[in-house]
């Protein structure tokens, strides 16, 4: 197991390489150097095909193939199901727009989507060998993360002779429930044991420039905690590794509160770096751990944006009726922030859609008017757009709305670009 040897397997002829790899041993390095060399050479129109489960993912491959054009294409799992079944929808029995179908259905939407790709391109070998032969070598990233119907798709291409390379570490998987963890673990050894070449990334790179004994100790940790083993803390601990012991003291769930004393010890922290990361197991520790911060230190979402979907799908059902558009949008705003309430904004915001923004307004009031105009003008997801993009402006200029703050600052300004 080292990075030569992970090299030597993605340039074999094995059909199936599965690469265990943790996180900071190089596994985006190896995966897109590959697809960088591989696309080089690929002739008539054929493509390299890399699948994450992540938007942020997809940008990170994307900066590391930059230069490449169109010989690698680059997407979520589920977008190329949404691709796939878009072009078969009257066979799959959907709605040309498969997308909205998917949202619609609640939160495994996307999910019943894979399920019915999985179905199509196994029992249709015409689709899947043209698949295959569109994009001969398939990267999947995180594969740990991939449910039942997803890994199936990816099967369904590797039986149509695509070569499938697979990287994913099951310590790092996403699961609810205790049952769903055991599936996928199960899923990963199934994996392991199908793969023409099995192999492992077990050097620390993240960590040679700066602190290679932690880099060291991180590896010997996740192995102990592999074989079902605790992880002894008491002992010596390698430089760049520092614990603070700190009682959540909050009464309800959700919030986060300390006692002064060890609040004090990390709130040093916080003032003394100007990049951290705080994981957490809940979301809504995620947003009390904000609050708790002043929200000082963004939310990360990489993974999902649930807000962002309901606010098109709104668009996509209620497009031309301004005030259902309107309440989406206050729902939306709610949905990523605080500050911006039915009784300060939203209220106002509807009643001036409905009426049709005529009446004179001052102040406050004719800023909301003007926010209202946009969904009048446009009563579709262009409005929407537009009436996001002013109230950015109005949250920095105008002190009537400085009251309004974004938490899931990526979610928002996803949703300007509408």
């Amino acid at each position: 197991m080292s990075d030569a040897s992970v090299e030597a397997a993605l340039r074999s002829d094995a059909r199936l390489v599965v690469i265990e790899a943790p996180a900071g041993t190089g596994k985006t390095y190896q995966a897109a150097g590959y697809a960088r060399e591989t696309a080089g050479v690929l002739q008539d129109g054929r493509r390299i095909l890399i699948l994450t489960h992540t938007h942020a993912a997809c940008g990170v491959f994307a900066a590391r193939t930059a230069g490449m054009g169109s010989r690698v294409r680059i997407g979520t799992i589920d977008s190329l199901c949404a691709q796939i079944a878009t072009a078969y929808h009257r066979a799959l029995d959907l709605p040309a727009d498969v997308t909205a179908w998917s949202r619609a259905q609640g939160p495994d939407g996307f999910d019943q989507l894979a399920r019915k790709v999985q179905s199509l391109l196994t029992h249709s070998s015409a689709v899947a060998g043209a698949l295959a032969a569109r994009y001969p070598v398939v990267i999947c990233d995180e594969h740990q993360d991939a449910s039942d119907a997803q890994h199936g798709v990816t099967t369904a291409l590797g039986i149509a002779g695509a070569r499938m390379l697979i990287f994913g570490d099951p310590m790092q998987s996403i699961y609810g429930t205790a049952a769903e963890r055991q599936a996928q673990q199960l899923r990963w050894q199934g994996l392991i044991r199908s793969a023409d070449l099995a192999d492992a990334l077990d050097r620390p790179n993240r960590w040679e420039s700066g602190s290679p004994a932690l880099g060291a100790w991180i590896l010997a940790a996740r192995r102990t905690l592999a074989d079902g083993n605790r992880i002894d803390l008491r002992g010596a601990r390698p430089s760049g590794l520092q614990i603070i012991e700190a009682e959540n003291q909050a009464p309800r769930h959700g919030s986060y509160q300390l006692g002064r004393d060890e609040r004090r010890q990390i709130d040093a922290i916080v003032r003394a770096r100007a990049r951290l990361l705080v994981l957490s197991s809940h979301n809504a520790t995620v947003r009390g751990l904000n609050a708790f911060w002043d929200r000082r230190i963004p939310i990360w979402e990489g993974h999902t944006r649930d807000a962002l979907s309901g606010l098109i799908a709104a668009c996509r059902r209620h497009e031309n009726d301004a005030p259902a558009i309107a309440r989406a949008l206050c729902h939306f705003v709610q949905g990523v922030g605080i500050g911006f309430t039915a009784t300060n904004y939203g209220n106002d915001l509807t009643r001036e859609v409905e009426t049709g923004c005529t009446a004179r307004r001052r102040a406050k009031p004719a800023l909301i008017q003007q926010l209202a105009g946009c969904l009048v003008q446009s009563p579709n997801h262009v409005g929407v757009g537009r009436a996001l993009t002013m109230l950015h402006g109005f949250m920095g200029s105008e002190p009537t709305f400085q009251d309004i703050s974004i938490d899931l600052r990526r979610e928002f300004h996803e949703a300007r670009r509408l």
